[in-house]
């Protein structure tokens, strides 16, 4: 049936309307973290598998254009290995952490600076002139004191491995009110002169909370290579979804060795006043996008024991609007 004029009564239905109900999806996470400050964590698959990293970059700059303040951290675990090998120096791990001789660290050092975070950078400015890259060192935006991790009780020299000490987000501060997003390589300045100026190679996952805490961040993502905590490895792949602080605590002496430093960084970003610590799939296509603005969410998200009440509703998946 039609109007006298010859127009159909009913609208046609568009193809492309699916398109539009997702975009409506988003509309109250988009309220919820508009202006917020989001510290994420790079690593993993992420980092070296190459349309991984075109939909990471992706991400990260639909976040800035969304309203968000991104701050990027990375390690280069994998490229490290790689470079040393190359060199001729033997990678070694104490404690689950990497020996590092001064002669290790000029290689880490160069990788990090040089190379992970220089192909970093140049993704994300594909998209404009938005990245900037710098180190802990700039601007003594991460000072450390040397590290001394135990193994049966005693503290061992593992090398120029730091442990933070002070943070200061002066320089990226500057950067987000400047409209950039900066990208910061895990490397940090001695917080003493009697260390002789040394620079430490420092725990990427322990630098981006860090970070977070110190920026008052809305939220720490970690990118991991797994689905996100698991309620009973091997024995079960269910992944836990939600979990407060102290519950986090109780579950850290049982965790495999690989997760326990990004479950200790998301512990501290909380207890540092962080809203919320997420560790998500970074295998996963813009698995950024889908954590931060669907209703279902992917990965394991770290709240604070008592959240107050819009931290509840984001935790339950029912955001402000």
């Amino acid at each position: 049936m039609s109007t006298d004029k010859g127009t159909p009564t009913t609208a046609r239905k568009h193809t492309a309307l699916p398109k539009a109900q997702i975009l409506i999806e988003a509309l109250p996470w988009l309220t919820r973290h508009q202006g917020k400050t989001v510290v994420i964590k790079f690593g993993g698959n992420a980092m070296i598998d190459e349309d991984l990293k075109a939909a990471f970059a992706q991400d990260v700059v639909f976040l800035h254009h969304a309203g968000l303040k991104p701050v990027v951290v990375h390690g280069g675990g994998p490229q490290i290995s790689k470079q040393l090998d190359a060199a001729g120096i033997v990678s070694e791990f104490k404690a689950g952490l990497r020996v590092t001789t001064p002669e290790a660290m000029d290689v880490v050092r160069m990788v990090l600076a040089g190379q992970v975070q220089r192909e970093l950078v140049g993704l994300l400015n594909q998209h404009g002139p938005l990245a900037v890259g710098l180190t802990g060192e700039d601007a003594h935006t991460i000072s450390a004191t040397q590290h001394f991790p135990q193994i049966d009780g005693e503290a061992v020299d593992i090398g120029r491995v730091g442990e933070i000490t002070s943070i200061d987000t002066g320089a990226i501060e500057a950067l987000l009110a400047d409209g950039r997003i900066p990208v910061v390589s895990s490397i940090a300045r001695a917080q003493d002169a009697s260390e002789g100026g040394h620079v430490y190679n420092v725990n990427a996952d322990t630098a981006a909370a860090a970070l977070a805490a110190a920026l008052g961040a809305e939220t720490l993502m970690v990118l991991t290579d797994v689905e996100g905590l698991y309620e009973d490895w091997p024995n079960s792949d269910d992944v836990i979804s939600r979990l407060t602080a102290t519950e986090l605590e109780k579950l850290l002496p049982e965790l495999a060795s690989g997760m326990v430093p990004k479950m200790q960084g998301c512990l501290h970003a909380v207890r540092g006043g962080v809203t919320t610590a997420r560790v998500i799939d970074g295998r996963v296509q813009h698995s950024i996008l889908l954590e931060i603005f669907t209703d279902e969410g992917i990965g394991t998200m770290v709240v604070a024991d008592q959240p107050d009440a819009a931290d509840a509703h984001d935790a339950q998946g029912e955001p402000q609007s």
